[in-house]
């Protein structure tokens, strides 16, 4: 069976859903390559503009599986602590690649995201939880720093530096309700997968290149400089996305709506 899988409702909407239930989603190295291969068919399908991300059974993603050592290839045939280093790579870069998707992704947690589970739910554009959903670092619990897998970037950009530092070096679980009173997830939902598909029919119906380009300038003027430096960057976004054809048929459709 699978550990993760691909599947696409209607040709421009993909659903990643991690397939370990049993493990509430844990990561073991089968899971790792799984993912980073969904990610290259992701990567290259130009039918598909938005992705949901979530987890089979009452799990989102519960972080590493501990019980399920990684074998020699994990690390590249090197020896530690260059093995290590490798598979540590490995791992992490999967939160890189989610950001750098050109779909807006979607996190439709389930259940518990710890850990890496955690990391990937950050990583993504959106997240929306059902009301069983926790969130914790879980990191420094374990002896290591608290920082992995990207949260040190992408949590204070959330929900701000004060409640990263708490959250990051306390470890604490975080319910469904306190993470949408944090802006850690944007809404609630009893029933995620079936509203974080909503959302994404949602997005289908506005322009190509300007549902990428938005993704890519949000994440861009996060470290922007100044207002200067965003402003430019929205300038030439704005007038590229004019000149495509998709904007005339947009244009038409919300005229349309508005009636």
């Amino acid at each position: 069976m699978p550990h993760l899988e691909l599947t696409y409702p209607r040709p421009d909407i993909a659903v990643l859903t991690l397939n370990r239930p049993e493990k509430l989603n844990a990561l073991n190295y089968e899971l790792v390559e799984e993912f980073h291969s969904a990610l290259d068919e992701l990567g290259a399908n130009n039918d598909c503009r938005v992705v949901v991300l979530t987890g089979a059974g009452r799990g989102f993603c519960s972080g590493l599986d501990l019980t399920d050592p990684s074998p020699p290839q994990a690390g590249g045939g090197t020896e530690f602590p260059r093995s290590g280093m490798r598979w540590q790579e490995r791992i992490a870069n999967l939160t890189a690649r989610i950001h750098r998707l050109r779909q807006p992704v979607i996190a439709a947690v389930n259940g518990p995201a710890y850990g890496g589970g955690f990391g990937f739910a950050l990583a993504c554009d959106i997240r929306i939880a059902s009301e069983s959903a926790r969130f914790c670092t879980q990191f420094i619990k374990l002896g290591l720093g608290g920082c992995d897998i990207g949260v040190s970037y992408t949590l204070p950009r959330i929900v701000g530096a004060g409640p990263a530092f708490d959250l990051i070096l306390t470890a604490r679980v975080v319910d469904a309700d306190e993470a949408l009173r944090l802006g850690l997830v944007s809404r609630l939902s009893d029933s995620v997968v079936d509203d974080a598909l909503a959302i994404a029919e949602t997005l289908c119906g506005y322009g190509k290149f300007g549902l990428e380009s938005t993704k890519q300038v949000m994440w861009a003027n996060l470290d922007a400089g100044s207002l200067e430096a965003a402003l430019h960057l929205e300038n030439r976004s704005q007038i590229l996305s004019s000149t495509g054809g998709g904007i005339g048929d947009a244009s038409a459709a919300f005229h349309h709506r508005q009636r």
